[in-house]
């Protein structure tokens, strides 16, 4: 039996995964006190919010993916804020900006994780939102240890903050530094906040459940919270990476005309399996796409992460982020041919390209869709401004004994690129950076439409039946390290722990998702355990290799569902504070 750095948990009654130990066991205390895994997935995702505000927040957004036991299908929340009425490309053009900036409160889209969350629990969980967020307003309005990457997020800021984002120093910062590792932190105002929610639940609970967790979402879209966003951010000039201070362009009518919806999810087919994405308002179509390449080739018989297996791997990488940085966009603004984009044939003619002995440094997106046009950005060496995307993402998934299944991507809202609006306790999002000022392009900016962002959940069936559910923070490598541990877990026969816990590796050959969307033409990052003879070996082929840390690319967790034995199995990453957890 292969070595491991944790065990995988099993279970029979239902296992939850998250981005902090504490979200987990807020997952397990909804199963053991008779909610389902939906119910579990929404208390993660309002407890991380709370223990890892550097990575995701409720000003952000949340993608979600559900397999429903009763319904016996896959089901997706939208999960991604839309572009405030105001925000057009000649309003940019007309402040002289070309590039949407990373920072600051003109990138800011309508939040939307509470209504994800809201809408999943109204239509697939069992529990009154008092129940299920009673966790996250514990850990605020108790506090929590702090932990060494929320503290090393603050230490990291206070400068910036102190010059820019005052309200962001006395929420975080008030004594003027980073707590202590193990300090009692809590956050009052965002337990205040979200009280407001529970209240108005309370108050209307004579509507049943469906009307009191809508009058709860309304508190925040149409009430006191979506007032005090909108004043902030349209009173108050922030400076961003454009160089020039900006206000916002939310307004009160954005809010009022949001609303999370269901909709079907995506999916490809591979070694009889259905992997299931959210469609192209997010990345996860390039997943599926490096499936559909990928399954033209011997990867088992190549050797797992030998020089053949990872040049493959990232030549496969590079065809089809070339596709995602072409061809998305917002489906309801765009039509993106993926009909074609996921055909064998197409995989077929694209896997021609790929030179088994020699890297490519060329961005090759297939044929273009009729008004959409190719925009590779500046390389890395001349981009205009250092990154502010600091932060990252998190990630909960929970399974139970009915085989429903939930994947949630929680991310933007984090505290570093854009100030807490005071009296709240978090910060707006940042999304609208994802956003092209080519009007040509199919992810180009447009009111009420969603940036194309990279946060991509994933869910598995099996015939029919629920099987696994997965996923990992990252940006734009999300569907890079969760790739390879499915194949590592599918392909290669490991164990769920062995999976993740493998060395990985990505490229940057092309644009980045976030500001300044520099690209690295032929760079490939690989953890320090790739053996140094394959390496040198990918070196010799052309990749520009860097070697990073030994333990250091991602936090991916996962849970297995046994439909025919009941048995659930779960597993994350050592890299950082993820935990898995069931019983």
């Amino acid at each position: 039996m292969a070595f491991t750095t944790r065990p995988v948990i099993m279970a029979t009654h239902g296992a939850a995964a998250a981005g902090h130990y504490l979200a987990a066991r807020a997952g397990l205390r909804m199963l053991e006190i008779g909610g389902n895994a939906i119910d579990a997935g929404v208390a993660m995702g309002f407890a991380l919010a709370v223990l890892k505000p550097d990575q995701n927040g409720i000003g952000g957004e949340s993608p979600i993916l559900i397999y429903s036991a009763d319904r016996a299908r896959v089901s997706a929340i939208n999960g991604q804020g839309v572009a405030p009425r105001e925000a057009t490309i000649d309003r940019f053009r007309g402040m002289g900006i070309d590039l949407i900036p990373g920072d600051g409160l003109l990138p800011a889209t309508v939040p939307s994780a509470v209504d994800n969350y809201i809408t999943a629990l109204a239509v697939f969980g069992t529990l009154p939102l008092a129940e299920v967020i009673a966790p996250a307003l514990e850990l605020a309005r108790d506090g929590f240890p702090m932990h060494e990457s929320l503290q090393f997020g603050i230490q990291e800021n206070i400068e910036r903050w102190q010059e820019h984002y005052p309200s962001s120093v006395a929420a975080f910062a008030p004594r003027g530094r980073a707590p202590e590792i193990g300090d009692v932190w809590v956050q009052s105002d965002w337990a205040g906040s979200m009280s407001l929610l529970v209240e108005a639940e309370r108050k209307h609970a004579r509507r049943g459940r469906t009307g009191a967790l809508r009058a709860a979402r309304d508190v925040f879209y149409r009430g006191e919270i979506a007032r005090e966003i909108v004043a902030f951010s349209r009173e108050t000039q922030v400076m961003d990476a454009s160089g020039e201070p900006h206000a916002g362009l939310l307004a009160e009518d954005d809010f009022a005309a949001y609303s999370a919806r269901v909709e079907g999810p995506i999916q490809a087919d591979y070694r009889g399996l259905t992997v299931h994405k959210c469609n192209t308002w997010c990345q996860g179509a390039v997943f599926l796409q490096q499936l559909k390449l990928l399954e033209g080739f011997d990867l088992a018989g190549m050797g797992h992460n030998t020089a053949d297996y990872i040049h493959t791997v990232i030549e496969c990488a590079k065809l089809a982020f070339a596709d995602r940085n072409a061809h998305y966009g917002d489906p309801d603004f765009v039509g993106v041919p993926l009909d074609r984009l996921l055909s064998s044939a197409y995989a077929e003619q694209r896997r021609k390209l790929i030179d088994p002995k020699r890297a490519s440094l060329e961005e090759r997106p297939g044929d273009v869709p009729r008004g959409a046009k190719r925009q590779p950005g500046p390389t890395a060496a001349d981009a205009p401004w250092p990154t502010v995307h600091g932060g990252d993402t998190t990630r909960c998934c929970a399974v139970d004994r009915y085989g429903n299944m939930i994947s949630i991507t929680p991310s933007g809202g984090w505290f570093m690129s854009s100030p807490v609006v005071p009296g709240l306790g978090f910060p707006l999002g940042t999304r609208g950076q994802m956003f092209e000022l080519d009007p040509g392009h199919p992810n180009c900016l447009q009111p009420g439409k969603r940036p194309r962002s990279t946060l991509t959940p994933s869910l598995v069936t099996r015939e029919g039946k629920p099987w696994m559910v997965f996923g990992t923070p990252g940006g734009d490598c999300q569907d890079q390290w969760t790739l390879q541990f499915f194949l590592n877990y599918v392909d290669f026969g490991m164990g769920l722990q062995e999976a993740i816990d493998q060395p990985t590796f990505h490229s940057e050959h092309f644009r980045n998702s976030f500001h300044p969307r520099g690209s690295r033409p032929g760079h490939m990052s690989v953890e320090g355990r790739i053996e140094e003879a394959v390496r040198k070996e990918l070196d010799a082929r052309g990749h520009r290799v860097e070697v990073l840390g030994d333990w250091v690319n991602g936090q991916c967790e996962g849970i297995r569902f046994d439909a025919e034995t009941g048995l659930i199995s779960a597993a994350s990453s050592p890299r950082g504070v993820s935990y898995a957890i069931g019983w």
